[in-house]
């Protein structure tokens, strides 16, 4: 059985969450945890929470009660590009230049071992 959650319109740009979630990608849900917490970086917190969520809708999906959460495989993990926000800011000589802040939407599949 599989789960799905994903976690559209995070503010940071999908090169960056890319970064961690290739370091997470094919491990069991309890390591992947585990580096997540301790790691320094911004897009750690929002990998985590959609971990998490991921794990609460395989438990809400199942029927079988005595599965441990921690066991699950990370089947697949991406990160693809939202919309970008256009901005612009004054420059030299009445120039304006433009600022992008770009978004993304993060997608975590769990499986189980048994699958």
């Amino acid at each position: 059985m599989e789960a799905l959650a994903q976690l559209k319109h995070v503010r940071q740009s999908p090169r960056k969450i890319r970064k961690t979630l290739d370091s997470i990608r094919g491990m069991k849900v309890g390591i992947a945890l585990n580096v997540l917490h301790f790691s320094q970086e911004k897009a750690a917190t929002i990998i985590e929470k959609t971990l998490h969520s991921a794990v609460a809708n395989y438990m809400n999906n199942t029927e079988d009660s005595n599965i441990n959460p921690e066991m699950l495989d990370i089947k697949e993990a991406y990160v693809n590009g939202g919309p970008v926000l256009k901005r612009f800011r004054a420059s030299a000589m009445g120039r304006a230049s433009k600022i992008r802040k770009p978004s993304s939407h993060l997608t975590i599949v769990l499986t189980d071992t048994k699958a």
